[in-house]
């Protein structure tokens, strides 16, 4: 099958980078992998070129010859995290003479898409940080800043982590309730104190990307009954409902039965106390809600979104599906 009439597909995150050059039919022709897609730290500009590269790499293997050209282009990217953001970086797609017909979402979108059966919904996805965004099929959009505490957000992997070690170094010095998270924390790093931990994350002989390993420390202690621990972890639930609820009822699905799609890797981690706690309160705010797990590669949302903006045939959709489910 030939690449004329081809659709493009990203998943842009902040790790890693996944394309699917697509036929219109669901076909996938050709994908490549590269690294995370940053503007903050690297720009506009110079995140594009990476970009541009990877689709490169996937358009040869699709077959395709000379510079890259699809009939629509649907992006999805980390740290588009506003409007104004998403038109600055469509502008930069544009500018690259990738198609005539480019959208940009933020990624959380392609997250949602790749759980739902018609773009209508809600998803939460909490990874390093945590969002959420909605949509209807007709256009409707619900989605949140996510810019951390500034716009009033809380947990995701990074914050939790964050917090644990907040909680265990008042309780090894008297400030705060005593936790086994003081012991287990530094531990983790074969260290004997949360002042030894203080002292190597100061002063960079644990690179601070390391903090993320924390939150699976916590969880553990958690489940082990630590009450200090499991609050943590009953107040990440709290924010989870809260931003699902919240956008339910701003496309005026909350009355209505609704999938909430929950992914990324806390999430997708299935830890039972969290997913108990989200389900109970799930339960009491939003009882139509209908809870799915999502695993799937988010770049088959990124997929979906494309056939759906490029008006894809029957069976389209399905196809894509099962290619990603191999």
């Amino acid at each position: 099958m030939g690449v004329n009439g081809a659709l493009l597909a990203v998943d842009a995150g902040n790790s890693k980078t996944d394309v699917a050059v697509l036929a219109p039919d669901g076909t996938v022709l050709g994908s490549a992998r590269g690294g995370g897609f940053q503007p903050p730290l690297v720009g506009v500009a110079t995140a594009v070129d990476g970009l541009a590269e990877i689709v490169g790499r996937a358009w040869e293997e699709a077959g395709g010859a000379g510079a890259p050209a699809f009939a629509h282009v649907t992006a999805c990217l980390a740290n588009a995290d506003l409007p104004v953001e998403e038109l600055e970086l469509e502008q930069a797609l544009y500018a690259r003479h990738l198609s005539r017909s480019i959208r940009v979402h933020n990624d959380t979108f392609a997250i949602l898409r790749a759980g739902l059966d018609e773009p209508r919904g809600v998803a939460v996805v909490c990874g390093a940080g945590v969002n959420c965004v909605g949509m209807t099929p007709d256009g409707r959009t619900a989605r949140f800043p996510a810019l951390g505490k500034i716009s009033g957000d809380w947990g995701g992997g990074g914050g939790l982590s964050d917090e644990a070690m907040w909680c265990a170094a008042r309780a090894e010095d008297g400030r705060g309730e005593p936790t086994e998270l003081a012991r287990a924390l530094p531990a983790h790093f074969g260290l004997e104190s949360m002042y030894a931990l203080i002292e190597a994350v100061h002063l960079g002989r644990i690179p601070h990307a390391r903090r993320h390993e924390l939150t699976p420390v916590l969880f553990r202690v958690a489940a082990e009954g630590d009450p200090v621990a499991l609050s943590l972890v009953h107040r990440m639930a709290e924010e989870v409902v809260a931003l699902s609820t919240v956008a339910l009822r701003r496309l005026g699905l909350l009355d209505e039965e609704a999938p909430v799609v929950l992914g990324g890797s806390v999430l997708a981690a299935r830890h039972p106390q969290l997913d108990a706690r989200i389900l109970e309160l799930l339960g009491e705010r939003a009882p139509k809600a209908v809870v799915r797990f999502v695993t799937a590669p988010p770049v088959l949302g990124a997929g979906l979104l494309a056939l759906d903006e490029a008006g894809a045939v029957a069976g389209a959709a399905a196809r894509l599906r099962a290619h990603y489910a191999d």
